[in-house]
């Protein structure tokens, strides 16, 4: 658990970076275009490359053999790439070079984000990993409620602050992370042959690929509903840009309280049976906050609405990881984050372009509506939880 603990700072470093980037580069945004739906659209245009480049590059780890390790030369080239980017987003002079910034910040991401976050089933044997991602998920928790309540504060200060201080945090997650984890010493049965290439046919099974819609549905559910929220709690709630981001460190607040026990409790009662209850618990969170219009009484919804996405959230890798092989966990990963940017290039301009039809009373309800849908879909995956032990599932 100690080396789980480390590589959180990796998680730490992504987490804090998408959630300062989701919230306020809508408002860099909204100093160059009028409509919600474009910018919602501007948002996600850099996720179509990474959209590729993720499953591709986390296969690729899969059968990566130098003296740092499978997934350590992703980190180790794409973290300090996208640290200089991520410095340069606030120090923008025009649209153009707004979106070239996002653009080669995203890119860079893509590079090391499935390889990290394949890190964890390498190391971690399988009766830990909702543990284990409950950990690193705690960690990321932690990043964003940093980005929402300090990063709010340097904000208001100066808009370039936040991005500098995560730009220097990524360096310093780098270093914990390359000092303390040496995957030819810590991966469970790590040896320096290439893996065989990931068999899609064989791989993506029918309870794979159920998995793979309810993710995508409940990701379009809460990235929609995280990349405009900033913008809902100014224009209906009234609130100023620090503020309307700050409220989403509630939604963080719990997720970070609820990591490690949702966890353990999906390990105990069953990855699927949480997942279930989580979605449940937002589809009712979601249609609550339509009825309300006090800031407090948000606050408290985002306070429950996180303790349900982390019932989500903890246990969803570990179940596509525990639908395959164990000679496809990069590519599994790969394949988690291609389905998490389908949504993220769909969600924010689908939710845009209802919030110019409608009103940005209608956020909500999408958000609603899109977890009926994952429900439908999770309820359809059949999955024993005692086959969990690092054998191929299902045909």
């Amino acid at each position: 658990m100690k080396k789980t603990w480390l590589l959180g700072f990796g998680f730490f470093s992504i987490s804090i970076a998408w959630s300062l980037y989701n919230g306020f580069v809508p408002f860099f945004l909204d100093d160059f275009v009028a409509s919600t739906a474009l910018i919602g659209f501007l948002m996600t245009i850099d996720n179509y490359i990474a959209l590729f480049l993720q499953p591709y590059i986390g296969q690729r780890s899969d059968r990566t053999n130098t003296r740092y390790g499978r997934r350590m030369p992703y980190l180790l080239i794409g973290i300090p790439l996208a640290a200089v980017f991520f410095a340069l987003i606030p120090f923008h002079t025009s649209l153009l070079m707004l979106i070239i910034f996002m653009l080669c910040m995203n890119l860079s991401m893509a590079i090391f984000r499935s390889p990290t976050i394949a890190l964890m089933p390498d190391i971690t044997p399988e009766s830990k990993r909702t543990k284990a991602n409950g950990i690193i998920n705690f960690m990321g928790g932690c990043g964003a409620i940093l980005a929402f309540s300090v990063g709010s504060y340097l904000f208001h200060i100066n808009e370039s602050l936040p991005f500098l201080v995560v730009s220097s945090l990524f360096f310093l997650a780098l270093w914990i992370v390359y000092k303390n984890i040496k995957e030819n010493r810590d991966a469970i049965s790590y040896t320096i042959t290439t893996v065989q290439k990931f068999n899609y046919k064989k791989e993506l099974n029918r309870p794979t690929l159920y998995l793979l819609a309810a993710i995508f549905f409940w990701f379009i559910s809460i990235q929609g509903m995280e990349a405009l929220f900033t913008l809902y709690g100014v224009n209906e709630f009234g609130l100023s840009k620090s503020a309307s981001a700050f409220s989403l460190a509630f939604f963080s607040l719990t997720f970070v309280a609820a990591a490690i026990p949702c966890g353990l409790l999906g390990a105990k009662y069953g990855k699927k049976k949480m997942i279930i209850i989580g979605i449940i618990g937002l589809f009712i969170i979601f249609l609550l906050l339509n009825m309300i219009n006090s800031v407090y009484l948000l606050w408290v919804l985002l306070l429950a609405g996180g303790m349900f996405w982390a019932c989500i959230n903890i246990n969803a890798y570990p179940l596509i990881v525990a639908t395959g092989g164990k000679n496809s966990y990069g590519a599994r990963t790969g394949l988690y984050y291609l389905v998490s940017s389908l949504a993220a290039i769909t969600s924010p301009p689908a939710f845009g372009l209802l919030i110019d039809l409608f009103g940005f009373g209608i956020l909500f309800y999408a958000a609603a509506a899109s977890m009926l849908f994952a429900l439908g879909c999770i309820l359809k995956v059949e999955h024993s939880e005692e086959e969990n032990q690092d054998i191929p599932l299902g045909t």
